[in-house]
């Protein structure tokens, strides 16, 4: 058991070097800030999304509100 303990740590040490992430690539593919069309943060909208995020969160909320409230009533 000690032998695969040992193993173990020395593979670990040996290949953590491979693990090494390397940088992320810029923003916008490598060009510099308005240089291209793709704007910094991407190019997708999040107005929709967030539109129906909040539509279902509400919705959920006013379902736990409604089971809580039946639950205390029994």
């Amino acid at each position: 058991m000690r032998k695969v303990i040992i193993s173990a740590i020395i593979s670990v040490l040996l290949f953590s070097g491979i693990c090494i992430a390397q940088s992320p690539p810029h923003p916008n593919g490598g060009s510099a800030p308005g240089s291209s069309a793709t704007p910094v943060g991407g190019g997708s909208p999040i107005s929709g999304g967030l539109i129906f995020m909040l539509i279902f969160g509400a919705g959920y909320a006013a379902k736990k509100g409604f089971d809580l409230r039946k639950e205390l009533m029994d």
